[in-house]
């Protein structure tokens, strides 16, 4: 029995040196891939390749920031965080709930002398020896003596690159918008990248209005539900196309989420393969399934007197007119050719299947 009991002590003491040695290893290969993955990752100015001991990891990104020049006082000297909190002590109690002020004061501690609202604002000597003077520091408003170039300059010396490459130029950017108008650093107001409005949607209808009233018809994208935002399609910080689309075209950003439309298929439809926009309305509509047109009277813009559908139907043709079409029963076209974004059947150059 001693001797039993002895044997399954070393079968125990065995699996636990196993189950360390599995454990130190894939600990040692999770390291090893994660070391792997932010190899392949393209550089960023908000990345780090400083050493674990650099006091910049502690946050790296904002740790590279810089005190940008004031035109309009370019003699005006850093001064530091302290300085400007004898006077604004109102606004830090804001700024000390946003991400910014983590961020910043997190890398002074790891670099002493690191700017904190300077960063944004500029230097602040000037501002301090007269305080009432509108163009001592950056100011983020239009009614400031700074123009939209040095607000927009302040932003972008940290957050160039990426999706704001195409800032300038943008529609945005020639009808003079400024970062600040829909971005607030120095509140929380939103959890969503330091909107000034509670969320990205709210913050585009100010000016959009037009556009959010669309998603209150009957059929719209799920953005009211919350399931999606301006920005999933949309890319507001600019783009090649001139409705800001994230993609190069209509098509492609609807694929985003409509893959199944994309095809290839052996028989096209050419009006869906040209753009959605020719039957759907992008934002919403009193039509099913957002299209532009009820029908049949949308297929009949481009399919009048060929072939069946020779009579042009009216709405005298609909079930409540005095020359009702069985034609318009169920799903009207599509009953029949219901395949109507292409179809990959031998059979199908009708769209039938």
């Amino acid at each position: 029995m001693k001797r039993k009991h002895l044997r399954t002590l070393g079968w125990l003491a065995a699996v636990s040196v196993i189950a360390l040695s599995l454990t130190f290893l894939g600990s040692a290969a999770a390291q090893q891939s994660r070391e792997d993955l932010e190899s392949t990752l393209p550089p960023s100015n908000f990345g780090g390749t400083e050493t674990a001991h650099s006091a910049s990891t502690i946050a790296p990104g904002f740790a590279r920031a810089s005190v940008p020049i004031n035109p309009l006082a370019p003699e005006a000297k850093a001064v530091g965080e302290q300085m400007c909190m004898f006077c604004h002590q109102l606004e830090d109690e804001h700024f000390s709930h946003t991400l910014h002020a983590l961020g910043l004061r997190a890398a002074a501690q790891g670099r002493p002398g690191a700017p904190v609202c300077e960063t944004c604002h500029g230097p602040g000597s000037v501002h301090i020896e007269n305080p009432l003077e509108q163009d001592s520091i950056i100011r983020f408003t239009h009614q400031s003596g700074s123009s939209n170039e040095v607000q927009t300059g302040a932003c972008l010396s940290c957050h160039e690159g990426g999706p704001r490459d195409h800032w300038t130029g943008s529609v945005h950017q020639r009808n003079d918008l400024t970062c600040s108008d829909c971005h607030n650093s120095m509140s929380r107001f939103s959890p969503e990248s330091t909107m000034f409005r509670s969320s990205i949607n709210e913050t585009c209808s100010t000016c959009h209005q037009d556009v959010r009233n669309q998603f209150e018809r009957r059929s719209h994208m799920p953005l009211p539900e919350g399931q999606m935002s301006c920005a999933d399609c949309h890319n507001p910080h600019g783009s090649l196309t001139q409705p800001l689309l994230k993609t190069t075209t209509v098509n492609e950003t609807c694929y985003q989420c409509h893959a199944e439309k994309r095809g290839p298929f052996l028989f096209e439809h050419a009006p869906v393969r040209g753009s959605c926009l020719n039957c759907h309305s992008p934002h919403g509509s009193n039509q099913v399934s957002l299209l532009v047109a009820p029908m049949p009277f949308l297929c009949q813009q481009c399919h009048s007197h060929v072939r069946h559908p020779n009579d042009l139907l009216t709405a005298q043709s609909l079930a409540t007119g005095t020359q009702f079409d069985e034609r318009l029963l169920g799903r009207s076209c599509v009953t029949c050719h219901s395949q109507i974004h292409g179809s990959n059947n031998p059979s199908g150059p009708r769209l039938h299947r």
